[in-house]
């Protein structure tokens, strides 16, 4: 067995104020409850909040303060993540792993913003691959970027055993995330550990996942602080027998007799992908790809008395939104 104690803090994030002091408070009583903890994690964007207003550099105080509270605590700790602003004034989406020794051991920059709507931030290029010694190999990976499998393929393909994903997910799409997060961790057998924030951090609903893809914590929408221990020794064991002994998916993707020409953007394969339009916000009404005018088609004069219309989707897409 190769036991090791993680914890996710889901907390209320403010949008107009720092979050730090009430992260670091948190911290404090979390080690104070559970203090058997090796590794905190904290929702993407927890400190700062949405907004890249706040944008700070990579090195900045708040960075030494949760150093400093790493030290204290002898913990690894990743404080969600928080804008970072370049010297050519680029804004990315930043993660950052402190050791115990207060050490900044790796930084991840988002791969994937959620565009459109996450306008402005620039697209990180480089993984996030980190030991604990003597534990094991983990990872990161922020929000929508576990939206796109070939993350967490890279990862996991230099040996990743526990994916550790900070979100700020404060929309309809929670479930289908959670969703996700069950999927990634049976399809690359590993544990993932999916921490949400509250209020302008997000609708909660945190979630650890063992690399069978039992969820062995599920949390609501309330503040949560939530310690679980991991065995490490049960992802080796996954991947060498299989799910359940069935499944070697990560053999299984080493030994294919393929290579996937999609991934080759000069090979034609995504033709298809080109015809779907710019990436951009939907407008009101937006129809795109229904091209279903209906000729002669008029509207009534106002009181004009006129007969029950049965009406598709696609004669009126707009209505069936409409309250």
């Amino acid at each position: 067995m190769t036991p090791f104690a993680i914890a996710g803090v889901q907390m209320y994030v403010n949008a107009l104020q720092p979050n730090v002091d009430g992260m670091i408070h948190r911290l404090d009583v979390l080690m104070a409850r559970f203090p058997w903890t090796q590794m905190v994690l904290f929702s993407e964007l927890a400190a700062f909040g949405p907004l890249s207003r706040f944008a700070l550099p990579l090195e900045n105080d708040t960075i030494h303060r949760f150093r400093e509270a790493a030290i204290k605590h002898k913990i690894w700790l990743i404080p969600g993540s928080m804008f970072e602003k370049t010297e050519d004034g680029k804004i990315y989406n930043t993660s950052t792993v402190i050791n115990p020794q207060g050490e900044t051991v790796a930084t991840y920059r988002k791969m994937f913003p959620f565009r459109p709507y996450e306008a402005g931030v620039e697209a990180g290029t480089g993984f996030c691959v980190f030991d604990v010694p003597e534990v094991g190999r983990f990872g990161l990976s922020i929000c929508y970027d576990i939206w796109f499998p070939e993350t967490t393929r890279q990862l996991t393909s230099q040996g990743v055993e526990v994916l550790l994903h900070p979100v700020l997910t404060g929309t309809t799409d929670r479930d289908a995330e959670l969703a996700i997060a069950r999927a990634t961790a049976a399809q690359f057998q590993c544990y993932v550990i999916d921490v949400n924030g509250l209020g302008a951090g997000g609708v909660g609903k945190s979630c650890i996942i063992d690399p069978s893809s039992m969820v062995l914590h599920q949390s609501a929408g309330q503040e949560d602080m939530f310690p679980i221990e991991l065995d490490l020794d049960q992802v080796r064991r996954q991947r060498e027998t299989g799910m359940k002994g069935l499944g070697q998916v990560l053999k299984s993707f080493r030994d294919r007799s393929v290579d996937f020409s999609v991934y080759d953007r000069d090979s034609g394969t995504d033709a298809y992908l080109k015809n779907l339009g710019p990436l951009e916000i939907p407008t009101q009404g937006s129809r795109a790809g229904l091209h279903v005018d209906v000729p002669g088609q008029t509207t009534p004069a106002l009181g004009e008395d006129t007969a029950p219309t049965q009406v598709t989707p696609l004669q009126h897409p707009a209505k069936i939104y409409s309250s």
